[in-house]
This record gives structure tokens, C-alpha cells and sequence, in this order.
């Protein structure tokens, strides 16, 4: 999974109203289903990044076999990692999932087999793609890169496997270090155990080695107490939230934090134990069972297999949560994975033919869903779609007349020139999410003015910042000079389109971000 940016000044407005706190979350069943969608005469610009309409699906792809592991390649298709078979494909939208590579050594049995895939973050330079699996021996993590798929390199091995809890879920965080949820294995007591990896959350190198700055030196151990992590995800500041299956009671959403422990097997859900960090929200297993992932805006989406449902939990800002509320609820039955895409819309896999669901004729599915203001309304004074008059002003006569001494007498010439700029022909909204000397951002330009077949997005950085990697745009640096232009599959940008790209760069010192933002050599205005 690749961090997406996208919480900015101008999201709040996406926040439920009403929201609670966490302490009155924490051992609460909600059952509530989504909120009234905002008014059909809503501005469009209140409208925050994270608010799908889940009325207007689109299929990307059928027929799969149990989708598990999905992440975005620069170019904005998905590589999808199907368990049973161990068969990476390729999918994008309006076209056959493209078969990649079958994964050597996948062992498929009962919940294991071809589990999480993550793109690196620095995809550009080094092409890795990280896949964790069972084989007939262990659960281990490989990567791979697409110009030579049968040679996997084994960057983890020898996590205990089961036919149960084997965890999967991989996700490369901010910081560039990948994350790994690992399952107790149905030995819970390897959960407390800080020497075993099982029942953790790892965080490794993007070659498995054990970075410095781990809660315990020498130890891939990040936090410790978990049952079953499915899902990780972070916000914009930098937060990491996972989803855990529960075993008869609570399933949780949790914080997590370094070192932490949250508590299984001596607690499951809240306990109020000081030993042991609550959840910030639970469930039951019958409404949840919840696996992936993701964050858009100050939304977190949870895909909930046993629940048949998607959860849209509201982000506070710092940390805690509002009321849930349920998307989707038996609509496509068991939902594995959920992911916001570099296109701004919401993917999501059905999880039906993994034996404990009801699979339609078409399953299991990729599905996108788009923003609610996907489709943008004309703007309230909308472009003229008459051709000018016959008659232009005059400008400058004929080469074959000569120049008149005087103006004609019945013509007499403006008090003022005809203006040669008007109101800002695009609008860009950047979406930064920065640590100690790092940051990525995700940048959205919309052009306000006429349709365009190709765009170049021109910017200066006030500071040292240096860009080192970017998706679904070619992004050039000079000096503070930044010039992005669009990919293949994005270069139409109609008018009042958005073109949406993202970008990891680094800095010292500040890191306010640019102003002088410039589409095609016309000013853009921040939104």
C-alpha cells in the first residue's frame, strides 16, 4: 500500500457533526447506518476529500479469487494478489485483470496462502514489489520487480504459520520502513512473548533488516498483544491505525504507538487494564470481522468480511474518532480490502469465494467508487458556448490599409483595454504529511479554464525541499524549480477536471509549502 495524502485546512467541513470522543466510543456497538448525504444545492468546494458516493460503483474487475493483497503502480493501475492460486494480476479500469506473476513456494491453506502486497514507496529507482505468503513451511515476505518476476528475493522468513491468524497485511509507512501485521497463529500466548513475531506488528527495512530506531534494538517488534491484524493504515500526521479481529466479543480499531500493547490474549476489547492501550472503537465480530484499510481525507474506511459491510469512521485530527457509520451493508457481501486510489476514488475487493461467503456469479470483484463531487457542477458563470462575434474590436488595421491619422469619428476607441485576465484558471490543493526530514504530498489540480489535452503543473519550493519520488505524474526538479507533467493515461483535463498526483520529497528546517502554483503557464489559485 502506498501513503496517500489528503487532509488539508479545507477538509474539516467533511467532519459528521456531532461526533463523539473516543471514551464514549470504546465498548459502544454502533449499528448506525450513513448520515443524509449534504444537500443537492451543497457548494461542491465544502464537500471533503473522503466523501464517496456509494451509490455509483464501477466494477474493475471480476472473476478473481479472493482478493487479498492490492496496491497502485505509478502509472495508477492495481497489481491484486489472489490467495488461493498465488497469482498476481493487473487490473485498471475498462480493461482484463493482466496476469503478473504466479508467487513460487504459496501454500493455500484454509485462511493462508498469497496474503498483502505492497508497492515501494521509491518505486521509481528500485521497481520492488513486497508480497507476504504461506508457504508449505512459514510465513515469509518476497519482493520482486516487473522486469524479472521470477526472481523473488526473500527479504522475511520463518513466521509461524497456521491455518488460522496468519495476519498479511503489509504497508510501507511514511517514514519509508515496511509495516507487517502477523497473526498469533492460533498459539495465543505468542502474543505476549516479545521474542516471538507472532500476535506483532513489525517494522522492518525495505531489505527486512531491523532499523535503529525500533522500540527494542535488534527487535522487528513494533507493538505487541494482537490477535489478528488486517489492516494498517496512516493519517496525515503520521498516525498508524490498525484493524484486529477479536475472538467471540470485540473486534477493535486501534492506535497504535512504539512499544505498545494492546493487550491480547488477557484483554479483548476495553479493559481499562494500565498494562494495555484500549481500542478506540470495537465492534462485534458479527458487524465486522474487519480486514483492510485505508485513510482518504479525515475519513477511515474498514472492510468488513463477517459484517458484509464497509465502516466509515470520521478522524478527529488528533487521534481520536467519531461515530462510525455503515456503507454498503450487504451489498456485495464480504469485503477484504479497501483502498483510496491515486485516481481519488475508493477501491474495494469482495471476499466471497474464500469459502465462508455467498459468491455471485461475477465474484470475487474489484470495485471504485467516486468522490461525491466527482461529477463537478458548471461553475455559476459558465464558459461561453457561442463562437465571438463576426466583428472583432478593432485591433490593428490590414497590412494593405494604410494606418488612419485619426480614429474614425463614429468609432471611438475604449476608455479602457479589453482585460487579458480573468479569475484563476485552475485551483491546487496540496496536501502535505511531513516527519523529522521527509514528507510526501498529494497534489490535486483542477482547471478552471478551457479543456486541455495535456497539462505541465510549475511550482518553486520556498526551502531546501527536493523531490525523490513521484506517481501518476513526471516530476522534474532545477534548483527550487518544480515542473510536473502529466503520465500517459492522465493528460486530458477537461474543464473543471482534477488531475491528482503525489510526490515524496526532503527537507531541514521548514517546510511550508509552495504558493506560486502555475497549470500550463497560467497562475493557479490555492483552494
Amino acid at each position: 500500500m502506498r501513503i496517500r495524502l489528503t487532509v488539508g485546512a479545507v477538509l474539516t467541513a467533511g467532519l459528521v457533526a456531532g461526533a463523539v470522543g473516543v471514551g464514549g466510543l470504546a465498548g459502544a456497538v454502533p449499528t448506525v447506518e450513513r448520515p443524509p448525504a449534504l444537500t443537492a444545492g451543497s457548494a461542491p468546494g465544502l464537500l471533503a476529500v473522503g466523501d464517496f458516493d456509494f451509490t455509483r460503483p464501477e466494477t474493475v474487475a471480476t472473476g478473481l479469487q479472493v482478493p487479498w493483497g492490492m496496491d497502485f503502480l505509478p502509472d495508477g493501475s492495481a497489481l491484486v494478489a489472489q490467495r488461493p492460486t498465488g497469482q498476481v494480476v493487473r487490473v485498471r479500469p475498462g480493461q482484463q485483470p493482466q496476469p503478473v506473476v504466479t508467487i513460487s513456494g504459496v501454500t493455500a491453506t484454509s485462511e493462508g496462502g498469497l496474503l498483502g502486497l505492497a508497492v515501494s514507496p521509491t518505486y521509481a529507482q528500485d521497481g520492488w514489489i513486497y508480497v507476504y505468503f504461506t508457504t508449505a513451511t512459514d510465513n515469509r515476505i518476497s519482493r520482486f520487480r516487473l522486469t524479472a518476476v521470477q526472481d523473488q528475493q526473500p527479504i522475511l522468513t520463518g513466521l509461524t504459520r497456521a491455518s488460522i491468524h496468519n495476519g498479511g497485511r503489509i504497508a510501507f509507512g511514511p517514514d519509508g520502513m515496511l509495516y507487517v501485521g502477523v497473526g498469533d497463529a492460533g498459539q495465543t500466548a505468542t502474543a505476549q512473548n516479545p521474542q516471538s513475531r507472532n500476535g506483532k506488528i513489525l517494522r522492518v527495512r525495505p531489505d527486512g533488516s531491523v532499523p535503529p530506531d525500533n522500540p527494542t534494538a535488534g527487535s522487528p517488534v513494533y507493538s505487541l498483544g494482537h490477535r489478528h491484524v488486517q489492516g494498517l493504515a496512516w493519517d496525515a500526521q503520521g498516525r498508524l491505525y490498525a484493524s484486529e479481529f477479536g475472538q467471540n466479543t470485540w473486534d477493535e480499531l486501534n492506535l497504535i504507538v512504539a512499544g505498545g500493547n494492546y493487550g491480547w490474549p488477557t484483554v479483548e476489547g476495553r479493559a481499562n487494564d494500565p498494562r494495555f492501550r484500549n481500542p478506540l472503537l470495537v465492534w462485534t465480530p458479527a458487524e465486522a470481522s474487519p480486514s483492510g484499510v485505508t485513510i482518504a481525507g479525515n475519513r477511515l474506511f474498514v472492510a468488513g468480511l463477517r459484517g458484509n459491510r464497509l465502516w466509515n469512521v470520521p478522524l478527529n485530527g488528533s487521534g481520536g474518532v467519531g461515530t462510525p457509520t455503515a456503507e454498503l451493508l450487504g451489498a456485495y457481501g464480504r469485503l477484504r480490502t479497501v483502498e483510496y486510489g491515486p485516481d481519488g476514488w475508493l477501491w474495494v475487493t469482495t471476499s466471497n469465494r474464500d469459502g465462508r461467503g455467498t459468491p455471485a456469479s461475477t465474484d470475487d470483484r474489484v470495485l471504485r467508487f467516486p468522490p461525491r463531487d466527482g461529477t463537478t457542477p458548471p461553475p455559476t458563470t459558465p464558459p461561453p458556448t457561442t463562437p465571438p462575434p463576426t466583428t472583432p474590436p478593432p485591433t490593428t488595421p490590414p497590412p494593405t490599409t494604410p494606418p488612419p491619422t485619426t480614429p474614425p469619428p463614429t468609432t471611438p476607441p475604449p476608455t479602457t483595454p479589453p482585460p487579458t485576465t480573468g479569475p484563476a484558471a485552475c485551483t491546487v490543493s496540496w496536501t502535505a504529511n511531513q516527519w523529522s526530514n521527509g514528507f510526501t504530498a498529494d497534489v490535486r489540480v483542477t482547471n478552471r479554464g478551457s479543456a486541455l489535452t495535456s497539462w505541465t503543473l510549475t511550482w518553486s519550493f520556498p526551502g531546501n525541499q527536493q523531490v525523490t519520488n513521484a506517481w501518476n505524474a513526471q516530476v522534474t526538479q532545477s534548483g527550487r524549480t518544480v515542473t510536473a507533467r502529466n503520465v500517459s493515461w492522465n493528460g486530458s483535463l477537461p474543464t473543471n477536471g482534477t488531475a491528482t498526483f503525489g510526490l515524496q520529497a526532503t527537507y531541514s528546517g521548514a517546510n511550508d509549502h509552495p504558493s506560486d502554483f502555475r497549470l500550463n503557464g497560467t497562475s493557479c489559485r490555492l483552494g
